[in-house]
């Protein structure tokens, strides 16, 4: 997909759900910063310019279809469009403005050569899910479930859970924030790629 594509779809996802006090500027936001442009990550999935909205759109996409899978037509009884859209497409706004591009030398064919990467730089060393909640929390008053499933969309792969049963706990009394992790995750690992 194309930048603009990308973005677009990413827009109509946001407009067509999210109507809460603070999203226009929390839209103003990211417009002003990097987040349609910079990659989901340095090295791995969706590591290309736009790949961190097009990550987000790839998730909102995989928490939809988990949502149906398990609740069926009555999955908006369970959780809000609204919400689903809030957490999906925001759920890695704590990368916005960390990634530079720098160079590095890679061996091609036998020879030396400088390549361009995505170098990670992050000015507020807040965590992962944790600095979403907070950045977001400058713009949105987030609902609990909202609060649970970004904090730990990362699951068992968060440096925080070096013991597993804040997680069982988390994902047994709020069973989307396990879904959302699953989706997080579905959509790293089969719709997206590395770009070498």
């Amino acid at each position: 997909m194309e930048l603009e594509e990308i973005k677009q779809e990413f827009l109509e996802i946001y407009y067509d759900n999210i109507e809460r006090e603070g999203s226009e500027e929390l839209l103003n936001f990211l417009e002003k910063s990097d987040f349609f442009t910079a990659p989901a990550s340095g090295r791995r999935h969706s590591n290309f310019e736009g790949g961190l909205a097009f990550h987000s759109v790839n998730v909102y996409k995989r928490f939809l279809k988990l949502l149906q899978m398990e609740y069926g037509e009555a999955w908006t009884e369970k959780i809000s469009p609204e919400s689903v859209a809030i957490i999906a497409l925001l759920h890695d706004i704590c990368k916005v403005n960390t990634y530079t591009i720098d160079m590095r030398n890679v061996k091609v064919d036998g020879q030396w050569v400088q390549k361009p990467y995505y170098k990670y730089a992050d000015s507020l060393p807040y965590g992962h899910g944790e600095k979403s909640v907070y950045m977001l929390s400058g713009f949105l008053k987030l609902t609990r479930e909202e609060a649970l499933c970004i904090n730990w969309h990362m699951g068992c792969f968060d440096p925080r859970t070096t013991n597993s049963s804040i997680l069982s706990e988390v994902f047994y009394k709020y069973p989307t924030v396990f879904l959302f992790h699953l989706a997080d995750y579905m959509a790293t690992y089969l719709d997206e790629k590395v770009d070498e």
